[in-house]
């Protein structure tokens, strides 16, 4: 077999090579070359699914409780760094400059956060979902089902971003309309999901991480090169890069350095786009404050990020897995940038047209003249990303529905292959409601993210906040809380959604804007729970005494 594979592959490279190289148009074209790469990496993914697919209940809630530090790490990383991270945050810092930070400090500053905070504790508690510790934290079924219905309406919040970061890139390589786009995609992830549960998707998260950071790395090491500029360590060569956008670059200067389809990259200058709240931005001082502050809390309220603490054998593996998670995170975190920086000038001459923001990495890498393969394995990293990042998302909510709602709920006595079979159900249900959302595209893939870290900043942060640090919380602080944060998430969503006819909203959208309502919703939420748990009875004895022997021991 070997004999006759090989001397296929040698005379298929030449072919492939020049399909790769044809492939050049930024729009509308399949792409042979990226296309090889993109399903190869997707059989990939199937196959390790099924291969560790999950055998019971506890491989497909907790991976078995079996992953290394390390390896959770790069899970953690994987799972974390989504569409938004791969493609969402040089979208928006291309859009808007400065501005788009704070989705960088928001997001590494929760993770921060969480290694602080709650990693260790969540795992010395020892359950298996979010809304299994606020039941169990709040001794309350009633919280239970809010806590899971919650679960299960972030993920699919989350998930609608990452399903429109899979049709981009789809329509990118395959030429497709992107409504067929998004079916296609949302249906490979949702075919490895169901068969190998949270075991088989924590092993396809650490070869999704390798390829999302070598993918993500080489271009950049090659435009920083090609464009003259320090490329040893492009995180700060690209610093030269972002000079030249706010002082512009006389056309005498860039008559050797051409984009791919000719243009020398001449542009006038620009300087709001590094100025920190420039008013030709449209931002404000309070809106990047609030963004930054409402991705921080809601990192540590996200219920796949929450649950990804149950998968190691100990508290100490959990906080270390923070700790790697963090590093690997920081190798894409601080490169993202340099693809808007690099796109705003490869982009300057009007003859390139408009430009979809959310596609900015691949289109950058295609301007750069990087060669369609390189720019092809780009694509596919985009796609990894998204993923690694639904999988986990979609286990998290298939599990809040089996385990927290069917389980212990509706059908305590139900066998595990019947739980089994209700998460997979469940997770058929959600991936076809994200893909429903996601084909209208209402808003750019981090703007999408962000209402789902405000949903959780709201609700889910202060309950495990105050039920891991502060015995005092009872049932009945934390039913008052949970609700002042679902009065806000609505009122900031529903003004959002009917706009300007309602009244009060230039109030309520500037203060409560749908990417960052948490930094209102909850202080709220919190003081309404310390509020009503004064007032009320104290919690259980043995709750304390748990808190006090098990987790902070």
């Amino acid at each position: 077999m070997k004999k006759i594979i090989l001397p296929l592959i040698i005379l298929a490279i030449p072919s492939l090579m020049h399909a790769a190289t044809a492939a050049t148009q930024l729009e509308g074209s399949f792409k042979f070359g990226p296309a090889i790469i993109l399903i190869a990496i997707l059989v990939l993914f199937v196959l390790v699914g099924i291969y560790f697919r999950a055998k019971d209940t506890t491989d497909y809630y907790a991976a078995g409780r079996s992953i290394s530090k390390v390896g959770s790490g790069m899970a953690i990383a994987s799972n974390w760094m989504s569409a938004a991270s791969f493609l969402g945050m040089a979208a928006l810092m291309y859009g808007s400059g400065y501005h788009g930070l704070a989705y960088v400090v928001g997001w590494t500053g929760g993770y921060v956060l969480l290694l602080v905070l709650m990693a260790g504790q969540i795992r010395k508690y020892g359950k298996y979902t979010a809304a299994d510790f606020i039941g169990d934290r709040y001794y309350s079924q009633s919280l239970r089902v809010i806590g899971a219905i919650v679960a299960i309406l972030i993920s699919i919040a989350y998930c609608v971003g990452q399903f429109g970061g899979i049709g981009l890139m789809f329509k990118w390589i395959l030429g497709l309309p992107y409504i067929w786009s998004v079916i296609i995609g949302g249906t490979v992830v949702l075919t490895y999901t169901l068969i190998s549960g949270m075991l088989g998707v924590t092993k396809n998260m650490q070869i999704q991480y390798v390829i999302i950071i070598i993918s993500f790395l080489i271009p950049l090491f090659i435009l920083t090169f090609k464009f003259d500029y320090f490329w040893l360590l492009p995180q700060i060569g690209y610093g030269s890069v972002v000079s030249d956008i706010v002082t512009g670059v006389p056309l005498a200067e860039t008559s050797q350095l051409l984009n791919s389809m000719g243009h020398e990259y001449a542009m006038v200058a620009s300087p709001e786009y590094a100025m920190p709240w420039d008013p030709a931005t449209g931002q404000t001082f309070y809106q990047w404050i609030a963004i930054a502050f409402s991705l921080m809390i809601g990192t540590a309220g996200l219920p796949h990020v929450i649950q990804r603490f149950y998968v190691v054998p100990k508290a100490r593996d959990a906080r270390w897995s923070v700790v790697w998670g963090l590093f690997f995170i920081c190798l894409l975190y601080w490169s993202a940038p340099a693809y808007s920086a690099f796109g705003k000038i490869l982009s300057a001459n009007p003859e390139v047209g408009k430009l979809a923001k959310d596609a900015i990495v691949v289109y950058t890498a295609q301007l750069g003249d990087i060669h369609p393969l390189i720019v092809g394995l780009l694509a596919a990293g985009g796609v990894s990303a998204a993923f690694s990042t639904v999988s986990g998302l979609l286990v998290a909510g298939s599990s809040a529905f089996a385990h927290d709602l069917y389980v212990k709920v509706l059908r305590p006595n139900s066998t595990p292959k019947t739980q089994l079979v209700m998460a997979r159900v469940a997770t058929i249900v959600m991936a076809i409601i994200v893909t429903l959302l996601a084909i209208p595209q209402f808003a750019l893939i981090a703007q999408l993210v962000a209402i789902a870290f405000s949903l959780a900043g709201c609700t889910i942060f202060p309950l495990f906040l105050l039920g891991i640090w502060w015995s005092g919380s009872n049932k009945q602080g934390a039913m008052a809380g949970i609700i002042v944060g679902l009065l806000v998430s609505a009122v900031s969503l529903t003004y959002s959604l009917v706009g300007p006819a309602l009244p009060g909203y230039d109030f309520i959208s500037f203060w409560m804007g749908p990417w960052y309502f948490a930094i209102i919703g909850a202080p709220l939420a919190i003081i309404a729970n310390i509020v009503v748990s004064k007032l009320t009875p104290e919690t259980p004895i043995e709750i304390r005494k748990f808190l006090i022997e098990q987790v902070h021991s």
